[in-house]
């Protein structure tokens, strides 16, 4: 009989214009872990399932924030997640108020 693996999480955060960088919101395994994926949900925040860079977060402390080596596929996860829920930069926007890109996948 197989084991099932337990469930992990890990929760990033960033304010645009007070932080410098997202930051490791929280972190968990087992029914913490499921705590905070249905917390993501419920809030519309979208869940990525990565378990490489799942290990390398789990290796923070929370609070801390994300490691110059991580900052390139954070911040494509996060663009992505703000696209998917209508969000774009303000210089996405043309003055007559249309998009840049389309968001109407």
């Amino acid at each position: 009989m197989a084991k099932h693996k337990e469930l992990s999480a890990a929760a990033l955060s960033f304010n645009e214009g007070q932080d410098a960088a997202p930051h490791l919101a929280a972190k968990g395994s087992g029914k913490l872990a499921e705590d905070i994926v249905d917390m993501a949900k419920e809030l519309g925040i979208y869940v990525h399932q990565d378990e490489t860079l799942l290990r390398e977060l789990q290796r923070l402390k929370e609070g801390e924030e994300i490691p110059p080596q991580l900052f390139a596929i954070i911040a494509t996860i996060l663009a992505f997640s703000y696209l998917l829920q209508g969000k774009t930069p303000q210089g996405w926007t043309r003055p007559d108020g249309s998009r840049a890109v389309s968001t109407q996948a």
